[in-house]
């Protein structure tokens, strides 16, 4: 998920190291607080593979920052990762949100619709926190309040992302390219 945060917002055109990590927790940062500790070595790893390129301008007080962008390998990687999303891209709500937030990136919209109809295919698919044997267990079915709250916001969440993306696959959400 990091890396793609970081590839993403590379797309957009080069950033400095402290706005691209503004940016990553902007984006995730209320769930997944993006330490300097995980965003730095992804970086330092990213350039190794030759997927970002770095250098160094002036600070306005003296002090050079670093500045990143994007290589011709890193735009390949970011493509490929937005067509062929790994199945807990897909699974996992925050790892969507940031592969939704630039999937339009992806030229083609049969390509960005073929994701779409996947996380769709997924929503579809009966699933509970809590389950009675192998049968999930409905809201309606749970004693507890919480747990019963969990699963009536979580059915809420599901039944409104599947809406949004039967009215994009069908054609109705405008175009996503």
């Amino acid at each position: 998920m990091l890396e793609l945060a970081i590839l993403g917002h590379l797309a957009d055109g080069p950033l400095h190291g402290y706005v691209l990590r503004r940016r990553v927790e902007q984006l995730s940062g209320h769930t997944r607080p993006i330490s300097d500790g995980s965003l730095y070595p992804a970086i330092n790893r990213m350039v190794k593979r030759g997927l970002l390129a770095r250098h160094t301008e002036p600070g306005a007080a003296a002090a050079q920052r670093y500045v990143l962008t994007l290589t011709d390998a890193g735009r390949a990687e970011l493509l490929e990762r937005l067509r062929e999303p790994t199945q807990q891209d897909i699974t996992d709500h925050n790892r969507f949100f940031t592969l939704l937030a630039f999937l339009s990136l992806l030229p083609d919209t049969e390509q960005q619709h073929a994701v779409l109809r996947r996380r769709l295919e997924f929503l579809e698919t009966p699933a509970s926190f809590f389950y009675d044997g192998d049968r999930p267990l409905p809201a309606e079915e749970v004693a507890d309040p919480y747990r019963r709250g969990m699963l009536l916001m979580a059915r809420s969440i599901s039944r409104a992302e599947r809406a949004w993306l039967h009215e994009v696959l069908d054609g109705q959400g405008g175009t996503t390219g």
